[in-house]
């Protein structure tokens, strides 16, 4: 018998696979959402838009409903079957995505985004869940590192197929479909990379529901929805810890997801590259750097773990933040596109070292039966800041401080000085009471309490 929940730890063989389902699912999810960073330019031509209304379909309309949406959903993961939520968020996404296909102007592809915005919401709270309860916690920054490859290839399969898929379709042209009509290029891509989805929508139901555990009260009935009221007095009586995770998360999201929805129209505009290159280019380079500091980033956190460090999580992420700023300032400013190119593949690799502990570090120390909203409250940042106010001030800088589309890289630039020194700064703060937390957690797990899973 385990001595943290025992018998209640899944097969590693089902837990594994659910790993491999979700996984891919974050694969789908993050190419429904980034691919249209590729596309900046015909959608921008064909749609007549600025900088600054393309940055709100990146943005704003993909997190237009999260701020609604998360928080109930995460609720049900909390107490429901978290898989079903997943497998309906993911059929719906999809559709989503492939409805922005079919968008003939500015509104109708505003609202497809939102919808695909929508749907996610659904994603991130129940599977961090799932994941921590089918894995011991020292398990977690490994296995969570390699759920986040699922980002890191759905980032490069963006770039890459995005790439390729771009310049077939351009080659053929206008392609009509029957009952649809005329299709123009970019609007093919998003209905290519929006139906597989549904194919995962169906696999995640093959995932096993595992028991929760780590719970604050012992309890073996069935897992019930804490009070709002409840959760947020314990976030008031863990501030030191959780603050500074909150803050780090909204000023390095802001910095560097913010940036990378630009980093496509960066190169074509400042050193000429065309779209296919530009994808070819960022796809290689992501799914050849950011898995190797995914997975070092993953060992170093369990090794530290496992030696007594109840703080490595917070401390990985500050090293990570130190070491990303001269090359968050710099890249954008490269004589050249290959020098830009060199300077951001180091700005990839070290981000993606301290993603595996950042990710653990909320799992661990949040109980079992809050783990679903306390999530859900962290991605509304994550995606909020990053998504929607990252790429919309990095444009606004562009529109109205700069003055012209071709200074872009100084916008980019500018935002990284800023926020650079901040993220460790907040990150710093919150180091020590993490440690302090994190035993708390320890004890809990220790203590073996457990609720059953949801059906």
């Amino acid at each position: 018998m385990d001595d943290r929940g025992g018998e209640l730890w899944p097969r590693p063989g089902r837990a594994y696979w659910g790993l491999t389902v979700l996984t891919l699912a974050l694969l789908v999810a993050t190419l429904d959402r980034s691919i249209i960073s590729l596309l900046v330019e015909p959608i921008k031509a064909d749609l007549q838009i600025s900088d600054t209304e393309f940055s709100l379909l990146t943005g704003f309309a993909f997190v237009f409903f999260y701020a609604f949406l998360g928080l109930p959903i995460a609720r049900l993961a909390d107490v429901k079957s978290r898989r079903a939520i997943i497998a309906i968020g993911i059929a719906f996404w999809s559709l989503c995505t492939a409805a922005c296909g079919l968008a003939q102007n500015f509104w109708q592809l505003f609202w497809a985004r939102v919808g695909v915005g929508a749907g996610e919401s659904s994603f991130a709270p129940a599977t961090y869940s799932i994941l921590t309860d089918s894995f011991k916690p020292e398990q977690l920054p490994k296995v969570l590192a390699i759920n986040s490859m699922g980002f890191i290839a759905g980032n490069g399969l963006a770039n890459l197929a995005g790439g390729a898929a771009i310049a077939f379709i351009t080659a053929i042209g206008i392609i009509t479909v029957p009952l649809i009509g005329e299709l123009k290029p970019w609007q093919a891509v998003f209905i290519l990379v929006g139906l597989p989805g549904l194919f995962v929508a169906m696999l995640m139901m093959t995932v096993e529901e595992p028991v929760r555990k780590g719970q604050l009260k012992r309890g073996t009935g069935p897992a019930k929805a804490i009070p709002v009221r409840e959760i947020a007095g314990f976030l008031r009586d863990e501030y030191r810890t959780f603050l500074p995770m909150f803050l780090s998360l909204a000023v390095k999201v802001l910095l560097s997801y913010g940036a990378a929805l630009w980093v496509p129209a960066l190169f074509i505009r400042t050193w000429g590259w065309t779209a296919p290159q530009v994808g070819y280019s960022l796809g290689l380079l992501g799914l050849s750097l950011a898995p190797l500091g995914l997975w070092l980033g993953g060992v170093i956190a369990e090794r530290w773990a496992k030696a007594g460090r109840n703080d490595a999580y917070m401390r990985i992420v500050l090293y990570a933040s130190i070491g990303l700023l001269p090359f968050a300032i710099l890249y954008p400013l490269m004589p050249s596109a290959e020098w830009a190119l060199a300077c951001y593949g180091a700005n990839i690799f070290i981000a993606s070292l301290g993603i595996p502990a950042g990710n653990a570090a909320l799992q661990v120390v949040t109980p079992a039966e809050m783990r679903g909203q306390i999530r859900a409250l962290y991605q509304f940042v994550f995606n909020i800041v990053g998504y929607a106010m990252g790429p919309l001030i990095i444009a606004l800088f562009t529109d109205f401080l700069f003055g012209a589309e071709d200074q872009l890289r100084y916008s980019m630039t500018l935002l990284a000085i800023v926020l650079g020194p901040l993220a460790i700064i907040v990150t710093w703060w919150g180091v020590k009471p993490y440690g302090v937390s994190y035993g708390k957690a320890m004890e809990r797990y220790d203590r073996g309490s457990a609720a059953p899973a949801a059906a």
